[in-house]
């Protein structure tokens, strides 16, 4: 239910900040090309990224919602995260774009009109908060909606440079003011994706979640009542705030009712102390000795020349 919610309300957010931004789009377009401003013109190039950013956020959002089924077996989880990494990677490219553009306008500056630039800068600084403090609780947690706030923070940046900008080109009359302001506005786009591509790779990757150790978890499942040892850990990402787990655990030979009291301890440690609430725990009882929680282990007899059914509880199974 608590998830069902987050995704309306961040939905609603997301929808009205798109509809919010196109227009300061456009208006950021026409005062750019009144007042000659390439600072605003590159602002406005990304603050229309930032438009795309929060529709594909949104879409994202919405198939992170949608139930799994026969063929996507884990649900749509990673869309949000896809969503993300696009969305950063196409921040590159803006950049790129800006840098190129800057470079040309400072060999050849153009008269701009710094109280134009004062006002629009002003009005988007102004929106950009507004949408980011609509977001402050969901960027916390998911990966996707961090991704279109860390659009509207750098968006933001810009615009405090915009203003200074504006002020510095006034009271000096430099107009190679205004293609610097654009270098610096690429910059923050490059710093705003660097952090979200990083993340998002990782996940998709299935690398370890941000904040844990393997180390760290295995050594807390050791501590359970009933654990004697862990091996095969492996932990991951389904999407942005949901995390897997897979391991063997060695057990005492025990009835499977005190194995089940075990198993359920793991589990609301798991979830409790890490957040891990999707885990696939295999028990086995044979007599084995572990060489790593990331490596295969093996019986002791296995030099004794074991048979088949001794040697399936800790084989390989990678």
């Amino acid at each position: 239910m608590h998830g069902h919610q987050h995704g309306s309300s961040a939905g609603r957010v997301l929808k009205w900040s798109f509809s919010a931004t196109v227009a300061f789009v456009a208006v950021e377009i026409l005062a750019g090309v009144q007042a000659g401003s390439l600072a605003l013109l590159s602002d406005a190039g990304h603050n229309f990224t930032d438009a795309l950013a929060l529709l594909v956020a949104w879409f994202g959002l919405y198939l992170e919602n949608r139930p799994a089924d026969h063929v996507r077996t884990y649900g749509y989880h990673r869309a949000g995260v896809l969503a993300a990494f696009v969305n950063a990677i196409a921040l590159i490219v803006l950049a790129g774009f800006v840098f190129f553009e800057s470079y040309k306008r400072l060999l050849a500056p153009r008269r701009v009109e710094e109280t134009t630039m004062f006002v629009v800068a002003g009005f988007g600084l102004t929106l950009n908060f507004a949408i980011m403090w609509a977001m402050r609780r969901d960027q916390k947690h998911d990966l996707n909606i961090r991704s279109a706030y860390l659009h509207m923070l750098g968006d933001a940046l810009g615009s405090i440079g915009i203003l200074a900008g504006a002020a510095a080109i006034r009271y000096t009359g430099w107009q190679r003011i205004d293609p610097m302001l654009s270098i610096l506005i690429g910059l923050l786009i490059v710093w705003t994706a660097w952090e979200v591509i990083r993340e998002a790779l990782n996940i998709l990757l299935e690398g370890l979640p941000k904040g844990l150790t393997l180390e760290a978890v295995a050594e807390a499942m050791r501590e359970i009542e009933g654990v004697l040892d862990v091996h095969h850990l492996h932990i991951w990402s389904l999407g942005s705030n949901t995390h897997a787990l897979s391991c063997h655990v060695r057990i005492p030979d025990v009835p499977p009712s005190e194995s089940e009291a075990t198993l359920r301890r793991l589990n609301a440690m798991l979830a409790g102390r890490f957040h891990i609430e999707h885990t696939t725990l295999q028990f086995e009882h044979a007599d084995c000795e572990p060489i790593g929680i990331d490596c295969v282990i093996r019986p002791r007899n296995e030099q004794a020349g074991d048979s088949a059914e001794n040697h399936s509880a800790c084989d390989p199974v990678d």
